[in-house]
């Protein structure tokens, strides 16, 4: 295992240009799927976020961090005052990771509990079921780690997390300027927007860095039980680094099956990766040296990184993932932009949307997944995340 001592500066798209909410009225404190104390009292105005994420199935561990996330900071905003002195209200629903009817109607139950921001989707596939919708509809969305780049395609929509592309790109830069490897193979779902745009990307980064791909596998969301043909094909090509753009799932079967096969690459992942080293069931020393490039980690020792994780585990009863992080961040930043534009919920939904726009052009916001956020004028997010190596069981800063 080669060491790597380097903190990446990227600049990610987050497009977060707004249109006209359809609707912004006072609203019942008590009414809709809150998830927890908001800190609102009966009948008093707010205004309603409404988010969805997958609460139930594989991508479980990344939907309930986000909705964890929001609570605590929606919790915390509206005890220390609110928004321009109105309370925040949450709604969430569930949408199981779905690309299809069940991301709609998580979205749709949301509008009917009279969301007028929603910060939604957690994952690529959901999102993309329902930019079109929310840009009909004239609902601002901000997603925290929907990735893709035609998720910005609307206007109406911006990111806080890493598009894609430039994950894909800054993963072949580091491992070309550090001289991880040369030979470099490459297991990616190729029926995942996330997995399949982030594998393009960096095929096409690494071709100008001079790394060879020696080997490039893929499987579908109905073949990720068995890895053994991909690992198979990298291993006897003589792949001394496997970029694995996927989620911590299918990784952690690939570990497996890749120590059983006598196979040691270096592997390198993602943002997609977080989660793995709390997985049920599984065994961390298979992720020993496993490089991730991410803009978060519970194991930082900064003051707000640790202040974050302390409050969030007294809470849930267990650590925040990246994806936790970033909507924790989604929240504050949003505040910063409602203060800093004077919005209240008696504002007409257009007059909101005309003034975040403004506002997050001159915002420099520093949180907990980037320091020194801005957004240039079409949106896009400048932060930077930092290269890790697992080491017995956690997070360390290469």
């Amino acid at each position: 295992m080669k060491n790597f001592k380097r903190v990446l500066a990227m600049t990610t798209a987050a497009v977060m240009a707004v249109t006209s909410f359809a609707g912004c009225s006072s609203n019942s404190a008590n009414s809709g799927n809150v998830g927890g104390s908001t800190n609102v009292a009966e009948g008093e105005k707010t205004i309603v976020i409404g988010g969805s994420g997958p609460l139930t199935g594989d991508a479980a561990q990344y939907g309930v961090g986000v909705k964890n996330a929001i609570q605590l900071a929606v919790n915390e905003v509206n005890a220390a005052g609110g928004v321009n002195g109105n309370k925040l209200k949450l709604v969430f629903e569930d949408d199981e990771a779905d690309s299809g009817d069940k991301a709609v109607n998580a979205y749709n139950t949301l509008k009917d509990q009279g969301m007028q921001i929603f910060l939604g989707t957690v994952t690529t596939g959901s999102c993309l079921a329902v930019v079109d919708k929310s840009k009909q509809d004239n609902i601002f969305q901000f997603t925290p780690s929907a990735s893709a780049q035609d998720v910005i395609a609307n206007d109406n929509c911006f990111q806080i997390c890493f598009t894609d592309p430039n994950q894909g790109k800054a993963s072949a830069d580091c491992i070309a300027d550090n001289k991880v490897a040369t030979k470099i193979g490459v297991i990616y779902d190729s029926s995942d927007a996330y997995s399949s745009g982030i594998y393009n990307a960096f095929k096409t980064e690494a071709a100008a860095k001079g790394l060879e791909l020696v080997s490039e596998q893929s499987f579908t969301k109905d073949s990720k039980t068995d890895f053994s043909a991909q690992i198979a094909d990298c291993k006897n090509k003589g792949a001394e680094l496997v970029f694995l753009p996927i989620y911590y799932q299918p990784a952690s079967v690939i570990f497996s099956q890749a120590k059983a096969m006598g196979y040691e690459p270096t592997f390198f992942g993602v943002d997609g990766m977080d989660g793995i080293l709390t997985l049920e069931g599984f065994d961390t020393s298979l992720a020993e040296d496993v490089m991730v490039l991410t803009p978060f980690s519970a194991d930082a020792q900064d003051e707000q990184t640790q202040s974050f994780v302390a409050k969030y585990t007294e809470k849930y009863g267990e650590v925040p993932n990246q994806f936790a992080a970033d909507e924790y961040d989604v929240i504050y930043a949003l505040k910063a932009a409602l203060e800093a534009a004077n919005c209240t919920p008696d504002m007409s939904t257009e007059e909101i949307c005309d003034a975040l726009v403004s506002a997050f052009q001159s915002l420099t916001f520093d949180g907990l997944t980037g320091k020194g956020m801005t957004w240039n004028t079409e949106g896009q997010v400048s932060k930077a995340p930092t290269a890790y190596v697992v080491k017995d069981g956690q997070y360390v800063e290469g």
